[in-house]
Protein backbone atom coordinates (compact mmCIF):
# COMPACT_ATOMS: atom_id res chain seq x y z
CA UNK A 1 0.00 0.00 0.00
CA UNK A 2 1.83 3.11 -1.18
CA UNK A 3 2.66 5.86 1.28
CA UNK A 4 0.68 8.49 -0.64
CA UNK A 5 -2.49 6.38 -0.37
CA UNK A 6 -2.06 6.03 3.39
CA UNK A 7 -1.44 9.77 3.65
CA UNK A 8 -4.56 10.55 1.62
CA UNK A 9 -6.60 8.14 3.72
CA UNK A 10 -5.32 9.64 6.97
CA UNK A 11 -6.01 13.18 5.79
CA UNK A 12 -9.50 12.20 4.70
CA UNK A 13 -10.23 10.72 8.15
CA UNK A 14 -8.84 13.83 9.84
CA UNK A 15 -10.98 16.10 7.66
CA UNK A 16 -14.03 13.97 8.39
CA UNK A 17 -13.38 14.14 12.15
CA UNK A 18 -12.87 17.89 11.88
CA UNK A 19 -16.24 18.26 10.12
CA UNK A 20 -17.88 16.05 12.75
CA UNK A 21 -16.45 18.09 15.63
CA UNK A 22 -17.49 21.32 13.94
CA UNK A 23 -21.02 19.95 13.44
CA UNK A 24 -21.22 19.01 17.11
CA UNK A 25 -20.05 22.48 18.17
CA UNK A 26 -22.63 24.10 15.88
CA UNK A 27 -25.37 21.88 17.30
CA UNK A 28 -24.41 22.80 20.87
CA UNK A 29 -24.40 26.50 20.01
CA UNK A 30 -27.80 26.24 18.31
CA UNK A 31 -29.20 24.63 21.45
CA UNK A 32 -27.67 27.39 23.60
CA UNK A 33 -29.22 30.01 21.33
CA UNK A 34 -32.62 28.33 21.66
CA UNK A 35 -32.39 28.45 25.47
CA UNK A 36 -31.29 32.09 25.36
CA UNK A 37 -34.22 32.91 23.05
CA UNK A 38 -36.64 31.50 25.60
CA UNK A 39 -35.00 33.45 28.43
CA UNK A 40 -35.09 36.69 26.44
CA UNK A 41 -38.73 36.06 25.56
CA UNK A 42 -39.63 35.66 29.25
CA UNK A 43 -37.73 38.82 30.21
CA UNK A 44 -39.42 40.70 27.38
CA UNK A 45 -42.87 39.57 28.53
CA UNK A 46 -42.14 40.76 32.08
CA UNK A 47 -40.91 44.15 30.85
CA UNK A 48 -43.91 44.55 28.57
CA UNK A 49 -46.29 43.83 31.46
CA UNK A 50 -44.45 46.34 33.64
CA UNK A 51 -44.73 48.99 30.94
CA UNK A 52 -48.44 48.38 30.40
CA UNK A 53 -49.53 47.92 34.02
CA UNK A 54 -47.59 50.65 35.79
CA UNK A 55 -49.47 53.84 34.94
CA UNK A 56 -48.29 55.69 38.02
CA UNK A 57 -44.60 54.88 37.60
CA UNK A 58 -42.10 57.70 37.27
CA UNK A 59 -41.06 58.60 33.73
CA UNK A 60 -37.44 57.67 34.34
CA UNK A 61 -38.52 54.15 35.46
CA UNK A 62 -40.54 53.72 32.26
CA UNK A 63 -37.57 54.95 30.22
CA UNK A 64 -35.33 52.43 31.95
CA UNK A 65 -37.78 49.60 31.22
CA UNK A 66 -38.06 50.71 27.61
CA UNK A 67 -34.27 50.74 27.26
CA UNK A 68 -34.11 47.24 28.75
CA UNK A 69 -36.75 46.08 26.29
CA UNK A 70 -34.85 47.58 23.36
CA UNK A 71 -31.67 45.90 24.61
CA UNK A 72 -33.48 42.55 24.65
CA UNK A 73 -34.71 43.09 21.11
CA UNK A 74 -31.19 43.97 19.98
CA UNK A 75 -29.78 40.87 21.68
CA UNK A 76 -32.47 38.68 20.11
CA UNK A 77 -31.71 40.10 16.66
CA UNK A 78 -28.02 39.42 17.22
CA UNK A 79 -28.77 35.82 18.18
CA UNK A 80 -31.01 35.38 15.15
CA UNK A 81 -28.18 36.59 12.94
CA UNK A 82 -25.77 34.15 14.60
CA UNK A 83 -28.31 31.34 14.21
CA UNK A 84 -28.61 32.17 10.51
CA UNK A 85 -24.82 32.01 10.14
CA UNK A 86 -24.74 28.67 11.91
CA UNK A 87 -27.43 27.26 9.65
CA UNK A 88 -25.38 28.30 6.64
CA UNK A 89 -22.38 26.58 8.22
CA UNK A 90 -24.43 23.41 8.65
CA UNK A 91 -25.34 23.49 4.96
CA UNK A 92 -21.70 24.06 4.09
CA UNK A 93 -20.62 21.07 6.19
CA UNK A 94 -23.21 18.86 4.49
CA UNK A 95 -21.95 19.96 1.10
CA UNK A 96 -18.32 19.38 2.15
CA UNK A 97 -19.22 15.84 3.21
CA UNK A 98 -21.09 15.25 -0.03
CA UNK A 99 -18.14 16.57 -2.02
CA UNK A 100 -15.74 14.30 -0.12
CA UNK A 101 -17.91 11.24 -0.84
CA UNK A 102 -18.12 12.12 -4.53
CA UNK A 103 -14.35 12.64 -4.62
CA UNK A 104 -13.85 9.15 -3.19
CA UNK A 105 -16.15 7.60 -5.79
CA UNK A 106 -14.42 9.52 -8.56
CA UNK A 107 -10.98 8.40 -7.37
CA UNK A 108 -12.11 4.77 -7.61
CA UNK A 109 -13.07 5.24 -11.24
CA UNK A 110 -10.01 7.30 -12.08
CA UNK A 111 -7.65 4.76 -10.50
CA UNK A 112 -9.08 2.06 -12.71
CA UNK A 113 -7.00 1.42 -15.81
CA UNK A 114 -8.56 3.01 -18.90
CA UNK A 115 -8.55 -0.25 -20.91
CA UNK A 116 -10.54 -2.01 -18.15
CA UNK A 117 -13.29 0.60 -17.95
CA UNK A 118 -16.67 -0.34 -19.36
CA UNK A 119 -19.04 2.15 -20.99
CA UNK A 120 -21.03 2.06 -17.73
CA UNK A 121 -17.89 3.06 -15.83
CA UNK A 122 -17.36 6.01 -18.16
CA UNK A 123 -21.00 7.06 -17.77
CA UNK A 124 -20.79 6.74 -13.98
CA UNK A 125 -17.58 8.77 -13.93
CA UNK A 126 -19.23 11.54 -15.96
CA UNK A 127 -22.29 11.49 -13.69
CA UNK A 128 -20.08 11.85 -10.61
CA UNK A 129 -18.28 14.78 -12.24
CA UNK A 130 -21.64 16.46 -12.92
CA UNK A 131 -22.74 15.90 -9.31
CA UNK A 132 -19.40 17.18 -8.04
CA UNK A 133 -19.79 20.34 -10.11
CA UNK A 134 -23.29 20.87 -8.69
CA UNK A 135 -21.99 20.53 -5.12
CA UNK A 136 -19.16 22.97 -5.80
CA UNK A 137 -21.64 25.46 -7.27
CA UNK A 138 -23.91 25.12 -4.22
CA UNK A 139 -20.95 25.75 -1.92
CA UNK A 140 -20.06 28.80 -4.01
CA UNK A 141 -23.62 30.13 -3.60
CA UNK A 142 -23.39 29.68 0.19
CA UNK A 143 -20.09 31.53 0.29
CA UNK A 144 -21.61 34.31 -1.81
CA UNK A 145 -24.60 34.54 0.59
CA UNK A 146 -22.25 34.75 3.59
CA UNK A 147 -20.21 37.47 1.93
CA UNK A 148 -23.31 39.51 1.05
CA UNK A 149 -24.58 39.15 4.62
CA UNK A 150 -21.23 40.23 6.04
CA UNK A 151 -21.11 43.28 3.76
CA UNK A 152 -24.69 44.27 4.58
CA UNK A 153 -23.90 44.09 8.32
CA UNK A 154 -20.97 46.46 7.86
Amino acid sequence: YPTWKRTLSRRAREAQMKRFCKAQAIQRRLEEIEVTFRELEQQGIKLEKLLRDEEGSPANQKTQWMNQLLYLVQKKNSLMSEESDLMISVQELKLEEQQWQLDQKLRCYMNKEESLKTPEDHAAEQEILVQLLEVVNKRNVLIHIQEEKRLSEL
